[in-house]
């Protein structure tokens, strides 16, 4: 839970009272919200053994890092948003009761959403694994010179771009910075991954999206400047000329509930304020 949050308290003293009235038995993996919560502490590692749901309680963030700490557990995930309206939380902090209702009743609607698993390489040799419910993105640096990547799909060769970076996203992440760098919107049920270009060097390149069963792979061709590797936000590894990464789909995905009235368009509509054509 993000305990910055402002009606943090709140949802806190009210989420403690309606577990006891339901006889939830509550765990948490951190010591300050124990005594808040009357809840057992337990490592998140543990979470897969002894939970059955896990409610991520602020914002799009603590959903993301939820998922993570839970990937390959199947333990289901409800977001319970605290804040301005997220992409993946489902449930306002004012619906806590009607969200606990369903999980007692079992009347939640289930999103099964895919992870990314990145591989990165530096000189041919695996340094790192990363997993990703949003997006992985490869560019930035301190210079405003661009690269050369190449990019790679099932190994053969798509093309190659001189540009200031390269996003690949899941559905989930299509709302996230490859929107912002005009990627498409990808439906969760869409089965792929969204390919954009940032700031590509030429008129010609377009988004690209491909099943979820590619390999894609992206090559350093050329780095006048170190690079970043960032995975659902988080800057994971330096990379430099000649290292690549693979993503492919993990064989594990997370399970999201939702209330049975839940709407992906209408939180979509909000989210980008849609309001229509107007004459």
């Amino acid at each position: 839970m993000n305990t910055k949050r402002p009606r943090a308290e709140h949802v806190l003293s009210e989420l403690r009272d309606l577990a006891a009235a339901f006889d939830f038995r509550l765990f948490t993996e951190k010591p300050e919200m124990a005594e808040a919560l009357n809840a057992e502490l337990l490592p998140a590692s543990e979470f897969g053994r002894q939970v059955d749901v896990a409610l991520a309680l602020g914002g799009d963030g603590t959903v993301l890092y939820t998922a993570l700490a839970l990937h390959g557990s199947g333990v289901p995930i409800m977001g319970v948003n605290l804040g301005s309206l997220g992409f993946l939380t489902s449930v306002s902090d004012s619906e806590i009761r009607p969200a606990l209702e369903a999980i007692k009743n079992g009347t939640c609607s289930v999103s099964v959403r895919d992870v990314a698993e990145c591989r990165v390489f530096r000189n041919d040799e695996l340094i790192g694994v990363q997993r990703s419910l949003n997006d992985v993105v490869l560019g930035w640096g301190a210079s405003s010179r661009i690269n050369t990547f190449n990019l790679v799909i099932d190994g053969e060769n798509v093309s190659s771009f001189m540009c200031d970076g390269m996003i690949v996203s899941t559905p989930t992440g299509s709302t996230a910075h490859s929107l912002s760098a005009g990627g498409p919107i990808l439906h969760p049920g869409v089965l792929g991954f969204g390919i954009n270009v940032i700031c590509p060097h030429t008129l010609g390149s377009r988004p690209l999206v491909v099943p979820n069963t590619s390999c894609i792979e992206i090559r350093v061709v050329k780095a006048v400047k170190e690079l970043i590797l960032s995975i659902d936000g988080q800057d994971e590894f330096l990379m430099e000329q000649g290292g690549r990464i693979e993503i492919r789909r993990s064989e594990h995905g997370v399970q999201f509930l939702q209330l049975e009235n839940h709407s992906y368009f209408s939180v979509l509509a909000q989210k980008l304020h849609w309001r229509g054509s107007s004459l």
